[in-house]
């Protein structure tokens, strides 16, 4: 089954990393066609940079006959009616955060479970495209929905008032976590908070949490750093962003337009990583030079603690997934296979 798909994906690559040009959209009327797209996140963060790059390049592809407005920040849809928002036509396209939503979208949301892995946003954002590729939405929990694009912030890291070194130091603890990743606190001794990412500055200053986990840049990007001095180098999960259209609304395009998006897909999940990759770097130097960030690195011995509590949290949800007649079993390995793939080919 796997190599059958890989054949599959194997050419939907080639394709997506051709040269794309602007194709004249011959069957596309004079008016323009305009698109609503919604993002949860705050305007300043990588996901909405990305919403705002594809909007750019469908515009461009298309010769300026498709338009696409972009709402940010919860403005139209906040995270937790974002699929259904998309469903019901509010938005015409949507970024939906499956890791805030694991009950719904169980098999995918495990791409964003796995702890301990240490790599790059460019790597895994390629790797979960390439999942959106190999297996089918119905398998993906995205029924009447056609997939456009998917990425993945880093591995979410803790970052802390207070230095956090070893278990006993990070035991009760109470820190927001996004989505699914609360197991992983409790797991490891913490009090997950549910907080969005626009909730959490607040409640740093305001001292109803002692820190957060996520991805580097916000450090910089919602000036974190202020309050959260010190960050564990230790990767957790991902948050895998997955962009939809309701499956009429796609069916309605013109085809021409329909092949554009498709041909965007695979560019629009490097670049989404890519940039994230360049912000954490960003983000660490200049959380360092002007808030004197701490980055704790664990000692060896320390490491192996957390994975250890860690790896049956893991074995658990792979298992409960596969017991659905879904496949958890194999898109791990799957997703571990294209990590390494997209690890070589940097």
């Amino acid at each position: 089954m796997i190599k059958n798909r890989m054949k599959r994906l194997s050419l939907f690559t080639a394709i997506g990393l051709s040269v794309l040009i602007a194709i004249p959209l011959k069957d596309v009327s004079a008016a323009e066609i305009s698109l609503v797209y919604a993002s949860e996140s705050p305007p300043q963060t990588f996901p909405v940079v990305t919403a705002n790059k594809w909007a750019e390049v469908l515009k461009e592809r298309t010769n300026g006959r498709v338009g696409v407005r972009v709402f940010s920040g919860g403005a139209l849809l906040s995270a937790g009616n974002m699929f259904d928002g998309v469903h019901a036509g509010v938005a015409d396209i949507g970024q939906v955060a499956v890791s805030y939503d694991p009950g719904r979208f169980p098999l995918l949301s495990l791409a964003g479970a796995v702890t301990g892995l240490n790599v790059s946003s460019s790597v895994a954002s390629q790797a979960v495209y390439d999942l959106t590729q190999i297996y089918s939405s119905e398998q993906l929990g995205f029924n009447n929905f056609k997939i456009l694009t998917a990425f993945t912030s880093e591995p979410g890291r803790i970052h802390s008032k207070g230095r956090v070194d070893s278990l006993e130091n990070l035991k009760g603890l109470e820190l927001r976590v996004p989505g699914d990743s609360a197991a992983v606190l409790r797991e490891l001794g913490a009090v997950p908070v549910g907080l969005s990412m626009p909730e959490t500055g607040e409640a740093l200053q305001t001292g109803v949490i002692s820190g957060y986990v996520g991805s580097r840049e916000t450090l910089m990007d919602l000036r974190f750093a202020r309050t959260a001095k010190h960050v564990v180098d230790y990767p957790l999960t991902n948050v895998v962003f997955v962009v939809v259209m309701r499956q009429d609304r796609w069916d309605s395009l013109p085809s021409a337009v329909q092949r554009v998006i498709e041909e965007m897909g695979s560019e629009i999940a490097g670049f989404a990583g890519g940039y994230l990759d360049g912000r954490v770097k960003e983000s660490l130097e200049w959380s360092g030079r002007e808030e004197s960030l701490n980055v704790v690195t664990l000692t060896e011995d320390e490491s192996g603690r957390w994975d250890e509590k860690l790896q049956p949290l893991l074995d658990a949800r792979i298992t409960a997934v596969d017991q659905m007649g879904l496949p958890g079993s194999e898109l791990v390995a799957t997703l571990r296979d294209r990590i390494a793939h997209h690890q070589l080919n940097q």
